[in-house]
C-alpha cells in the first residue's frame, strides 16, 4: 500500500475512495472497505481511502476528544491488510479546517486527487463548520457510493459503541464489534524496572497516546515475537501505587519467558479482564496482587 501525506503527491491515477476516520476499524468499516475495493475493480480504478490525522475532535475539542481505540500506524496496518492501495494521511490543522466543502469536493477530491467513485458512511460530513454531506458528492457528479449503518444484535456498529464496550471490559463484545480481539501495538521500550525488582519484568509497550480506551490487569497474548502468540498478563493504567499523576502506561508480563526484546514492535491482544486499576499501600502488598493477577491469567489461559 502507498501512503500519501500531500495531495500533490498523487500519482494521477483515478481512484475509488472512501473517505472518513476510521477510527478501530471496526465490522462497519471493514463492509465500506470491502465495497471501495470491489468498486475499484469493478470500474477499473485504484482503491483508496482518506484520514485524518488527528482526529478532528482532537483538533477542536482535546479536552473532550474520545479515546483513540487506533493509532494512526495500527489504522494503516489495517488498511493495508483489507486489501487497499493508497492511503492519503490528511493532516487535520486550522487550515484544512478552513477549506469549505466545494473547495474540498472540486479542489481535492477532484482535480488532485482524480477520484471517480466516492465511498462514504450515510451520516458522512465534511467542509467547514461541517456543511457539507454525502449528497452533495452526487450532484457534483461524482459516483456516490453511500453505505448504510452495520448493525449487530439489533444496534449500529460504531466506534463509540466499542469504546463503551472496553470500558466496560466487555471484551468479547467489543470483539464481536470489530471482527476481532481488541489489540495496542507498540515499541518494546525501556522503563523504570520496577517489575523487574519484584520479580515480574515487564515488556513496557510504547503507546502513542496518553487517552487509551481501556484501563486495568488483563489476560493477554503478545504478537511479534514468535510464530505463535504469547500469553502473559498486563496491566494499563497510571500506576497509582508507584507514583502520582503518570502517564498511562502498558507493561505486559509473559509467562516463563526471558529474553531481551527492546525495540522490538509487538502488538498486545486483550484477551479477558481481570480487574480494574488498584492503589496499594506499599510494594510489598502490589507485589501480592501481581502474583495473583498471574494464577488468575494462567488460569484464564488453561480454561
Amino acid at each position: 500500500m502507498k501512503i500519501f501525506r500531500h495531495f500533490h503527491q498523487a500519482d494521477g491515477s483515478p481512484l475509488a475512495l472512501a473517505i472518513g476516520n476510521f477510527d478501530g476499524i471496526h465490522l462497519g468499516h471493514q463492509a465500506l472497505l470491502k465495497r471501495l475495493i470491489e468498486t475499484a475493480h469493478a470500474r477499473g480504478l485504484k482503491s483508496a481511502v482518506m484520514t485524518f490525522e488527528p482526529h478532528p475532535r482532537e483538533f477542536f475539542t482535546p479536552m473532550q476528544a474520545p479515546a483513540r481505540l487506533t493509532s494512526l500506524r495500527e489504522k494503516l496496518e489495517l488498511f493495508a491488510e483489507a486489501g487497499v492501495e493508497y492511503a492519503y494521511v490528511c493532516p487535520f490543522n486550522k487550515r484544512f479546517a478552513a477549506v469549505t466543502a466545494e473547495d474540498f469536493m472540486q479542489r481535492i477530491v477532484r482535480e488532485a486527487m482524480k477520484a471517480q467513485a466516492i465511498l462514504v458512511g450515510e451520516d458522512f460530513r465534511f467542509g467547514a463548520g461541517r456543511g457539507g454531506s454525502a449528497m452533495d458528492f452526487a450532484e457534483a457528479g461524482f459516483e456516490l457510493i453511500n453505505l448504510p449503518h452495520v448493525v449487530f444484535d439489533g444496534k449500529r456498529i460504531s466506534s463509540t459503541a466499542v469504546r463503551e464496550a472496553l470500558a466496560n471490559g466487555d471484551l468479547a463484545h467489543a470483539a464481536k464489534l470489530l471482527g476481532r480481539t481488541y489489540s495496542i501495538s507498540g515499541k518494546v521500550v525501556h522503563g523504570d524496572k520496577i517489575g523487574r525488582q519484584l520479580g515480574y519484568p515487564t515488556a513496557n509497550i510504547h503507546m502513542l497516546h496518553d487517552r487509551p480506551p481501556l484501563f486495568g490487569v488483563y489476560a493477554v497474548k503478545l504478537e511479534g515475537l514468535a510464530d505463535t502468540h504469547l500469553p502473559g498478563v498486563a496491566s494499563l493504567g497510571v500506576r497509582p501505587t508507584i507514583r502520582a499523576n503518570d502517564r498511562p502506561k502498558l507493561e505486559v508480563h509473559l509467562f516463563d519467558f526471558d529474553q531481551d526484546i527492546y525495540g522490538r514492535h509487538v502488538r498486545v491482544h486483550f484477551m479477558h479482564k481481570i480487574r480494574d486499576e488498584m492503589k496499594f499501600a506499599d510494594l510489598e502488598t502490589l507485589k501480592r496482587w501481581i502474583h495473583a493477577d498471574e494464577l488468575a491469567a494462567r488460569d484464564y489461559f488453561k480454561h
